[in-house]
Order: structure tokens, then sequence, then C-alpha cells
């Protein structure tokens, strides 16, 4: 058994591509957690999403141990993500840890995703190690980031240690710093059982995995446990720890993480942030828990053929254990059949989802365009939060409707101030503060609505600041806007998968671009086929897909023009006809141009 006080929990935070993953490799390699036969670039990666984007979407924990100073140390190590959309799961890493290394490249310097978990971190009290990566690249700048560390984050430059993690090179240093700053766990392993729940997947030969990190006492193979919050009790069939698969052992004592078995088929018995204790009259304490996600971004998930809908649940079902930041509800749209409206934390995790359910459980999927959350005051009083914009009651009934406002900080080189400022202006962002991180290099502070943040603000910034501008954010709360639904008719009928929600002054502009837009986008058809937008009872804009036509008069050669005529007016007569019964088909692509034209267009004054 080993003694919390060799025990050292600590997870890496950093920037997105700083080096998080490749860092936690060379730890596994120098302390033979995994030989070199095993061993593979970026191997807590192992989703094969994340091998093919190179980015962590998953938190992974591992258990190495390391002998220093005579003593053999048990560190249990948690890899988190680095994109601002996955901070809530470096939120739910950090509450297991007692230490965080934050780590910062050597070139690119503080970034904006540096600073907010450097915060989250200090939040958390956790002890933090700065680590200094990639210091053997021929353009590193390590002295003017040690400058850039101690401006932003307070820490002084004789505290950051330099390492390779390409290389190896100062991985020792790191594991020394970890175990002399980190302070070992507080916990008795002779207590209660109190254990936190901070991830868990699914098999489906064993169950549901629970990830647990002991926060006091001692649980064993084959003994009674109880979730207090779900209130069910269960058998431990197995537990151990990660190394870096599982690997079975007889017991878990206070301040370590690992994982527990317990037959659990049913998804819904484990809930990330429960409590497990003994089963009994005296249970331990429950835990704080997580603060539930704020899930910002929603939109439409169909099956293309309306017969794979009991898939689609099963296959999002799983999902959800794994990724508790996600969730969904049946709906129904009169355009697309049945499917399922699903939020999520930002544009980036609603990709990754869909492309896992297209991946892992092979379902063929219309998405709608995405919208965020909104609120709407009626003129009695109710306020309602508004999740689809078919659901915005009409514009007479609305006393106040507002949109959430986010702080957006962006670290970009001096030299493209001015970018980012007018991007930010032409998007009605107030301006709030500029801080020089040093010389070559600033913050500046936006306060900036949600919806014009999620859809193209990251790309439009890498273009402005020629890919060396980075962006965080964090939401404020809801501000009253000045804004309307606005729906697109097909052949004068509304359809709700069409419908978005704008700003007011580029209601016109938008309108049009979208108009257009789906005027490519929808094939021509046997009739006329009018696209028009409107907001209430207006009608903003208007195109006509033009008929199919066919030349009925081809086979008359001279004679009188009545033989023309009366062709004519046959085909007249049968397309009238075919307008009053015939449907359109609306093709995937068309849902979509609302999200890309609109955005566009509507920015062009």
């Amino acid at each position: 058994m080993t003694l919390p006080k060799y025990i050292r929990n600590f997870s890496i935070i950093a920037h997105i591509d700083h080096g998080k993953s490749t860092l936690a490799d060379r730890l596994m390699e120098r302390t033979g957690t995994v030989n070199e036969r095993e061993m593979k670039q970026q191997l807590l990666d192992d989703m094969d999403l994340e091998r093919q984007r190179g980015i962590t979407i998953k938190a992974r924990a591992v258990t190495m141990h390391y002998k220093y100073d005579g003593h053999d140390y048990e560190l249990n190590l948690i890899d988190t993500p680095g994109h601002v959309d996955f901070q809530y799961e470096v939120s739910r890493s950090l509450a297991c840890c007692e230490g965080a290394v934050l780590l910062v490249d050597a070139f690119q310097g503080v970034e904006a995703q540096t600073v907010a978990n450097a915060y989250a971190a200090i939040e958390h009290e956790l002890t933090v190690v700065p680590v200094m990566n990639k210091v053997d690249l021929v353009h590193a700048r390590p002295d003017e980031v040690r400058e850039e560390m101690q401006q932003t984050l307070g820490i002084e430059g004789d505290e950051v240690l330099g390492c390779s993690a390409k290389t190896g090179v100062g991985c020792e240093e790191v594991l020394a710093a970890v175990i002399e700053r980190v302070p070992a766990p507080a916990g008795d392993p002779k207590a209660t059982l109190q254990a936190m729940v901070f991830d868990a997947h699914y098999d489906e030969f064993r169950g549901a995995i629970t990830y647990v990190r002991i926060m006091n006492g001692t649980v064993k193979k084959g003994q009674k446990i109880k979730f207090l919050q779900q209130g069910t009790t269960h058998d431990v069939v197995e537990l151990g720890h990660f190394a870096p698969l599982r690997k079975a052992a007889d017991q878990l004592t206070a301040g370590q993480v690992g994982y527990l078995i317990c037959n659990i088929k049913s998804l819904g018995h484990v809930h990330v942030g429960d409590t497990i204790s003994i089963v009994g009259e005296n249970p331990a304490e429950v835990l704080p828990g997580y603060e539930e996600p704020k899930r910002m971004v929603f939109c439409g998930l169909y099956p293309s053929d309306g017969q794979d809908f009991k898939q689609l649940r099963d296959a999002l079902d799983k999902l959800a254990i794994n990724d508790p930041s996600f969730e969904f509800t049946p709906e129904t749209s009169d355009a697309l059949g049945f499917g399922f409206r699903c939020g999520f934390l930002g544009l980036l995790h609603m990709e990754i989802i869909q492309q896992r359910l297209e991946q892992e459980a092979d379902i063929d999927l219309v998405q709608t365009a995405p919208n965020v959350t909104y609120e709407v005051v009626t003129k009695s009083g109710e306020t309602h939060e508004i999740h689809t914009p078919k659901d915005v009651p009409d514009g007479g009934d609305i006393e106040e409707f507002r949109q959430p406002i986010v702080r957006a900080s962006f670290v970009v080189p001096t030299e493209y101030i001015g970018s980012v400022m007018k991007l930010c202006t032409d998007r009605r962002g107030i301006y709030v503060r500029t801080e020089y991180l040093s010389p070559t290099r600033a913050m500046v502070v936006y306060d900036v609505a949600l919806a014009e943040i999620i859809y193209d603000m990251h790309d439009k910034l890498k273009t402005a600041t020629r890919g060396y501008g980075t962006m965080d954010y964090e939401l404020l709360g809801y501000e009253t806007g000045q804004l309307v639904r606005m729906d697109i008719l097909v052949k004068s009928e509304r359809i709700d998968a069409l419908s978005i929600v704008c700003d007011k002054r580029d209601s016109d502009s938008r309108g049009r671009a979208i108009i257009k837009k789906l005027k490519e986008e929808i094939p021509r058809h046997m009739f006329e086929v009018a696209l028009q937008a409107a907001i209430g009872t207006r009608i903003i804009a208007r195109q006509t897909i033009s008929a199919m036509r066919k030349n009925v008069t081809a086979k008359c050669y001279g004679g009188d023009i009545s033989r023309k005529r009366k062709l004519w007016e046959k085909q007249k007569a049968g397309k009238k006809r075919m307008k009053s019964i015939g449907s359109v088909d609306i093709p995937q692509k068309a849902f979509l141009a609302v999200l890309e034209t609109g955005e566009e267009e509507g920015k062009k004054k």
C-alpha cells in the first residue's frame, strides 16, 4: 500500500498545441511506465478523432512510479485538452489534483488559453509548476517568454523550468519539481470511504467504467459501495490503475486515482461529480462535485433517412455518459422528420460529436445550422430560454429579447492590434482594455455577443493575424439586443429548420444573402418555386427559381400561330396543377447555406 505522503496527483495544462500530450509521453518513458516497443506518439490520445486532428478531446489519467531520493513515489498524471470548448474537462481534472504543470511554448509564449488555465488552477488552489517547452527550437525566445509569464501570471522567472518534450531534455527536472513542489494528498486511509467520480466511459463488454479519485478511506475488490447522489449500491468487481491501460489491483487508498468496474449496465447510474461511499447508516459527506456545464450552442441532428432514429438515440445515449457536457432532447421538424435537439459547449465540440456519431455509430446525419441560447421576456412578464428559433414568440408578444455576451481575450503580436480591433468593432464588440505582455505581444479584451464569436471568429482571427492570434472567452451573462426571428419561406411555407435569430440591423442584407444562396442550392423543379425571407408578416427578400421548360412547339414547323398557342396553354394548365400539389426537395447543403452566407454577406454593408 502506497502511503499518501508518497503520492502526487497533478495535471498538465496549457494552450492547444503547446505539447501536453508529448510531455506526458516523455514522462511515461522516463518513469518506465511504458517500454519502447509499446511507445507511440501521443499515447494517451487513443481516440481515432484525437489522432486524426492532433488534439486532445478527453482528459486521460495514468499512474506512474518513480524512484526519487531513495523513495518510490506514485505519480498520478491527468492529461487535459487545450481547446476552449473542452474547458469543462480541464476543470473536472483539476478538482482531483493538488498540483498542475503549466506548460508554455518557448516560441509562442503566453497564449489566451494559458492565462485561462493558469487562473483555473489558482482558483482550485493548486500548486502551479511552470515549465517552458520546446527550448531546443532554433527560434525559441526563453528570456522574453519568462518575462511574459512574470508580467501576465505573476510567476518569478527563476521558478520556470526548461524542457523539450520532443527530445526528453529536462524531463527529470520536471518530475523532481512535481515531487518537491506539489503537496501530498490530504487523506486518511483508515477513515470512511469517500471517493470522487471525475469521469466515466462505457465498455460494451464490462459496462460503465468509473474513474475515481479516493479522497479518504480505502476501497477493496468485492466491497459493496454506494453512489450517494444516485442512491444506488453496487459490488466492486474489479478496480485498479491506468498504466496507461487498465491494470487491476486489490485496493485503492486515500490519495490514489484509478478505476472501478461494478457491472453497471445502465448508463444513467453513473453521474460525473458523484461521491462514492460505504453502504450503511454513516456514509461519508457528499463532495461538492462540479458545476453543471453551460451548453451554449444548439443544433438539430436528424438521421438522413428517418429509419435510423432508434439507432441515433442509442448512439447519443452512449456518447452522453462519456461526455456529460453534451445533452440532447427529441424534437420533430416538418421538413426533416424525427430527430434530436443537441446542446454543446462550442462549435468544435459540436463538430467532434457529429464526427464521432458518423464514425463510431455509422449513422448518416443531417445537421441544421447551429444557434446560441437566447432569453425572451414576454409582455406577461415570463422569461423563456430559447434553444431553437422556431420557439421565439411573435414580435408583438416580446417585451425584451436577450442574447449571451462573452468577454473575449485575444493574445496577438502588437502589429495586429488594429486588425483585431476592427474585427471586433465590425461585430459590435465593446472595447474593455489592452494589456501589453511584452514589447511585441499584447492582450486585447472585448465584450462581444456569443453568436458573433462562435461561427467564424476563430477563422477570421487567424486570417487577420496571419495565424499568430489566439482567443479565449468566458460567459458574462445576458444583455438586451435588437434581435428578430427571420423565417425562410419556400413556396409560401415556413421551413422551421431554416429559421434564424439575427440582429435587426443586419436582417435585410442577411435575408437577401440567404435567399440568394438558397436559390443556388435548391435544384429547379417542374414548377416555379418562390423563396422568401420574412420578419413577422413583412417580406424582406425574394427570389424565384424558374421552372424547367420543355419546348412543346419544337415539332411545329410554320403553320398557324393558334396551334402553338394551344400547346402553350395546355402546358401552362399542367404546370398550374403541378404547382398546387408538388413538393419541393431541399438538399442538406441548403440548411448549412443559412450559416455560411448570412454571416458573411450580413457584414458587408
